[in-house]
């Protein structure tokens, strides 16, 4: 049993409150951006190459007072699963790390995932000495479980498992986030300045 993109980020827009997103290369830009139409609060970090939720982590380690989500699909989790050794390490209570497991490389039209049906990315993560760890298999659990999984205050870094369907031909023909590298940096660099009184960018408009 699994999600849709669509049906999960849809209701993880819905409970979103405060939280700055950043999303990867692949899919989750473009359901993050069907499903929240957000230009200012998310980075749709292009290109990522498994980097999603370190950049997610850096931002959150700089910005202890906000609170930070990180999307990334299994196929980036499978190129850099060491990720989670700096994570646990860092510990961050302010971040959540949102692993799209589709067991497919979404980014490359939906290319087989070697050995996926037997990855065991909870596993993975408990082994790594993570303690927050939870998996999602529908939106039913996901709505149940939404809750201890993201609070308002988290005690340590948490990592969820979605497991999601990949992609569907129509889900494809979904927008782009239409923004490039630099629109981007300013658009997210300038709300977080203004929501945070700290300098981003380095100077002032």
């Amino acid at each position: 049993m699994s999600m849709t993109y669509m049906e999960c980020f849809r209701f993880l827009a819905s409970r979103r409150s405060d939280q700055w997103v950043v999303t990867s290369a692949g899919n989750s830009g473009q359901a993050w951006w069907a499903a929240s139409r957000d230009s200012q609060r998310t980075f749709y970090l292009d290109a990522s190459m498994s980097l999603a939720t370190l950049f997610t982590s850096g931002m959150a380690m700089a910005q202890p007072s906000c609170r930070f989500w990180g999307f990334m699909g299994d196929g980036a989790f499978c190129m850099n699963p060491g990720m989670l050794m700096v994570e646990r390490d860092m510990n961050l209570a302010n971040v959540t790390h949102f692993l799209l497991s589709n067991r497919a490389y979404g980014a490359t039209f939906n290319a087989r995932l070697p050995n996926g049906p037997g990855n065991d990315y909870a596993a993975i993560a408990r082994g790594m000495g993570l303690t927050r760890v939870y998996t999602f298999s529908s939106v039913a659990e996901l709505e149940k479980g939404f809750d201890a999984a993201v609070p308002a205050q988290a005690p340590g870094h948490t990592f969820i498992v979605l497991e999601m369907q990949p992609f569907s031909d129509e889900e494809q023909k979904l927008e782009q986030p239409p923004f490039d590298g630099p629109e981007m940096k300013y658009l997210f660099g300038r709300t977080l300045e203004k929501a945070t009184g700290t300098s981003i960018i380095g100077y002032k408009i």
